[in-house]
């Protein structure tokens, strides 16, 4: 059975984009066909890490929400940037937001039929044979947040060590809470190395009574990939990449325990 998985945050700035390229990045190599679907339409950017030119194609989200394509028109195929020992099963598949500033204005002026994006999302699953389908999210809470914390089967919140992410991610959790959301987890970055991690970790999840599955340090050799592709596909062996890694068998399990 396909699992849909959305990774939130309060404020931007978390690393949701990056977080989610990884993961999916992760799962989908070790032999799944995951789908990465960027509703952040305010503020689109995953497709970066994937190297997607927008501009070279035709259709994005955005033109399936207006009624100008099918959902099938949107979907790219990203496979190919897997490492090549993967399994044959192994597909990622990416459905983009437009950048253009006029498409921008629009959704901000006159948002989305949240209808349509649910219907698309159930399709995608059907048509492209999905076993998880990533929801990038934008930020904050609106009717889109609310729609993909409904429907996800595990919602991953990503935070700072930030008074206004603690507070952010309070308020998000009571939300998800009242939504009834089957499974949720959270997700330390940006934290400094002289930081106590497992401290960290415990008051963390303390503070919100739910599992902390991964804590980030601040990295210096993530700044400096500056978004130019996928992180734990570069540098598989960084410490880094082992803890998407270990996040995306936390959840590979997870969800087998719950099925």
């Amino acid at each position: 059975m396909s699992k849909i998985i959305s990774i939130h945050s309060y404020r931007g700035g978390t690393g949701k984009s990056s977080l989610t390229a990884n993961i999916a990045s992760c799962i989908a190599s070790a032999g799944y066909r995951v789908g990465i679907i960027d509703t952040d339409l305010p503020s689109p950017g995953i497709h970066v890490l994937f190297n997607v030119n927008l501009d070279k194609l035709p259709h994005k989200l955005n033109d399936f929400l207006w009624g100008r394509c099918a959902i099938k028109n949107v979907v790219y195929d990203v496979s190919p940037i897997l490492p090549k020992e993967k399994s044959d099963r192994s597909q990622l598949y990416l459905i983009p937001a437009s950048t253009k500033l006029a498409d921008i204005s629009r959704v901000l002026r006159e948002g989305f039929n949240s209808e349509i994006l649910l219907q698309g999302l159930q399709d995608l699953i059907t048509l492209l044979n999905l076993d998880y389908l990533f929801i990038d999210t934008h930020p904050g809470l609106n009717e889109e947040t609310l729609l993909s914390l409904t429907i996800s089967h595990l919602v991953l919140l990503v935070l700072r060590p930030d008074q206004q992410d603690f507070q952010g991610t309070a308020v998000t959790v009571d939300v998800a809470r009242r939504l009834q959301v089957p499974n949720l987890k959270l997700v330390v970055n940006k934290v400094l190395k002289s930081f106590n991690f497992e401290q960290v970790s415990q008051k963390i999840a303390k503070t919100y009574e739910l599992p902390v599955v991964g804590v980030f340090p601040e990295s210096e050799d993530m700044i400096r990939l500056a978004s130019n592709g996928v992180f734990c596909l570069k540098y598989p062996d960084h410490p880094l990449s082992k803890i998407y890694q270990n996040i995306a068998q936390n959840i590979l399990a997870e969800i087998k325990l719950s099925s």
